[in-house]
């Protein structure tokens, strides 16, 4: 998998932040600043429903 830190993150070390890898039935998201301390599995259908109402949000 391939991680890519989320656009809204700022770009200083200490900024909060969020990876995600996208594979082809789930997609993984981790805190970039503690990446060995795991991270959670949302099934694809799952994580495109969150995005999907998160744009509406905006």
């Amino acid at each position: 998998m391939t991680w890519v830190k989320s656009s809204y993150s700022g770009t200083s070390p200490e900024s909060e932040c969020v990876e995600v890898a996208l594979g082809t039935q789930v997609t993984a998201v981790r805190d970039s600043k503690a990446p060995s301390a795991g991270n959670l599995l949302v099934p694809g259908e799952s994580w495109h429903a969150f995005l999907a109402q998160w744009k509406v949000e905006q």
